[in-house]
């Protein structure tokens, strides 16, 4: 009697086969995981089965599939078609455990394939590549990243341990959507019992997570995207907490979005005045600290000049003392 797990390669080796038109018993193993003397013997049961499988001797010799043999076995299961929309994402679906689903997945899909497009997927990877994490930065995989997705993908509750701050609170979510940004991961969740109260959580921050058992019936007009976009400008606003008020030359202007928080530069600019004699523009702008405001400000130069508050003044101008030791005549 024929395992499961020899059943699961035999069609995985008529796949391969379907979807190229030859392959060396070398190239089979590799795919397959197995070695070459298994290849031939896993040919000639398909052969014995009624797959025509055709075995070309010699050095550049392989096996291929003969008289526009076209199996039915590539229909797709849920986990499959749903990891075959992520498979732009190497990264991420590796790190949420599913890397095989989509690896099935497309090729299922390429073995459906006219023999012309076959090399779709390969032609689109090759021409688009998303690196999610910023520059010198290595985050590190959560370790329950998987036990998330799981429950994502499965609308399963969860009964959570979550560090806030120095504690640590349990809460029995909803979990409803996975987010990467710029390396972190988070999960948008609904807490059951609390109408519309979705919530999101820093996934490195789980200590633990357990499946309650039941699944909860999903509000099908939650919007992930939207949400977090709504919830990421409320998150930027909120850190907002001092203000600055800045003097920028028209170079100025244009770099104050990309070394501030764009939006928060971007309404400070629609709120300036008109430019003065020398073409300069002062605006007030809402900044995370005086701290942060000094460093992020470093970056426009001599194109911009702190106006208040006077603390922050002075610091650029000790700067500027400093700097002119450096590289003044």
């Amino acid at each position: 009697m024929m395992g499961p797990m020899r059943a699961a390669r035999l069609i995985k080796m008529v796949l391969l086969l379907q979807s190229r038109p030859s392959m060396t018993a070398a190239e089979l193993a590799a795919e397959l995981e197995v070695s070459e003397r298994t290849v031939t013997r896993d040919a000639q049961a398909l052969s014995e089965a009624g797959v025509p499988v055709y075995a070309e001797r010699g050095r550049a010799g392989g096996y291929r599939l003969i008289g526009g043999y076209r199996t039915r076995l590539t229909g797709l299961h849920r986990g499959e078609a749903e990891a075959l929309f992520l498979s732009g994402l190497p990264g991420a679906l590796r790190e949420m455990g599913l890397e095989d689903a989509a690896s099935a997945a497309r090729l299922k899909v390429s073995a459906a394939l006219l023999p012309s497009l076959r090399d779709a997927s390969r032609s689109a990877a090759q021409r688009f590549h998303l690196d999610a994490p910023a520059w010198w930065n290595e985050p590190k995989t959560p370790e329950l990243l998987p036990a998330v997705a799981d429950a994502v993908w499965d609308d399963r509750r969860v009964v959570a341990r979550y560090r806030k701050g120095e504690t640590e609170v349990e809460r029995e979510l909803e979990p409803y959507g996975l987010v990467l940004k710029a390396g972190v991961w988070y999960l948008c969740a609904r807490v059951p019992g609390a109408t519309g109260s979705f919530r999101v959580y820093r996934i490195d921050r789980f200590t633990a997570v357990e499946p309650s058992g039941d699944r909860f019936s999903r509000d099908e007009d939650f919007d992930l995207p939207g949400f977090w976009q709504e919830r990421a400008e409320q998150f930027a606003r909120a850190i907002l907490r001092a203000e600055v008020v800045v003097r920028l030359s028209p170079a100025g202007v244009r770099g104050l979005p990309h070394v501030l928080d764009r939006v928060a530069a971007r309404e400070a600019l629609s709120r300036s005045g008109a430019p003065d004699a020398e073409g300069w523009v002062t605006v007030t702008v809402p900044v995370e600290s005086e701290e942060v405001a000094h460093s992020q400000l470093l970056g426009l130069g001599a194109e911009a000049e702190v106006l208040a508050p006077e603390g922050l003044r002075a610091r650029f101008a000790a700067d500027a003392r400093g700097m002119a030791r450096l590289y003044g005549t």
